[in-house]
């Protein structure tokens, strides 16, 4: 009776694992393309793996990422929900079910217009100040990728005449193209506004100011925002193991700059970095895997140390 009660018990953590059907083997990620969403996919998939799942990262705009989840076949997950800026883009779906709110993985976020630290020693502070100083600006505002909500806010208020903007021009690039304008604009002393946010390194690598007056816009206090994970439909039942590391998944804004800073000024690949970041920062994993299991039901902290320890 002992030796069949072993035997039950060894057996346990494999049939709770037979639970995740064969779907939930590949964990399917859409990355918008920002550096902060690039290191926390980076983060969870190597996670994942060292687990025994496979991921795959797929490069989408904010609205094919929701409407890629809501269609329940070909995303699992999104790291990147910034709210309230992307309330416009998660709405619909929520409204309908498709799509779910697991948790917010990041506190203290801010995301709103911001210019170099001598254009705002020169007098432009605020949103209402932006007009007053257009042929300095070349008549321009900075935003990153076509489809971003912080670009759409933009053209809301040029087409809207806020702030007296209707002459002024979006200018759509990237975040890399961006900042690579930020750098040659502060080498030069020239003028630029641009869309800012934090956790970036461009905070601690560029002097910048964050303007006041845009709360109709980005929201209060310089756009602060919190970062939520979504999943498509049903997930979090469907996979269920998976669903509890994504429950647990909390970052830090000291964590993401770091991140990401590896990536942006050291050239370190965002696997590569995550998977020094996770190395270094055991008690976090354990936090992480509380109540998780490896994908063929072993101790998952055992299983991924043993993972992160081969180079």
């Amino acid at each position: 009776m002992k030796a069949m009660l072993l035997l039950a018990s060894l057996t346990l953590p494999l049939i709770a694992q037979a639970a995740e059907p064969e779907s939930c083997a590949t964990v399917r990620f859409s990355d918008v393309g920002w550096t902060d969403i690039t290191v926390t996919t980076a983060i969870t998939s190597e996670v994942l793996e060292s687990l025994g799942y496979t991921t795959r990262v797929t490069l989408l705009s904010i609205p094919v990422t929701y409407r890629a989840l809501a269609s329940g076949k070909d995303l699992d997950v999104f790291l990147g929900n910034w709210m309230p800026t992307t309330e416009n883009d998660i709405k619909p779906f929520r409204d309908a079910g498709t799509v779910e709110t697991v948790r917010a993985n990041l506190h203290g976020a801010k995301y709103t217009l911001a210019v170099p630290d001598y254009v705002y020693d020169a007098g432009l502070h605020d949103f209402a100040d932006i007009a007053k100083f257009k042929d300095n600006l070349n008549g321009q505002l900075y935003g990153i990728e076509p489809g971003n909500d912080g670009n759409r806010l933009i053209q809301t208020m040029i087409d809207k005449n806020a702030f007296g903007l209707k002459d002024f021009k979006l200018v759509e690039s990237s975040e890399a193209a961006m900042l690579s304008q930020l750098k040659r604009a502060t080498r030069k002393n020239e003028w630029m506004v641009f869309l800012g946010w934090e956790p970036h390194p461009m905070n601690t690598r560029n002097k910048m100011k964050y303007l006041t007056g845009g709360d109709d816009y980005f929201g209060p206090n310089l756009g602060q925002a919190t970062v939520y994970t979504n999943v498509r439909k049903n997930y979090l039942t469907e996979c269920s193991n998976v669903g509890k590391l994504l429950q647990n998944l909390a970052f830090s804004l000291a964590m993401e700059n770091q991140l990401m800073d590896a990536v942006l000024n050291q050239n370190q690949k965002p696997r590569a970095a995550a998977k020094a970041w996770l190395k270094a920062h055991p008690d976090v994993l354990q936090t992480w895997l509380a109540g998780v299991s490896s994908r063929d039901g072993r101790d998952a902290m055992t299983v991924a140390s043993a993972h992160l320890a081969h180079p």
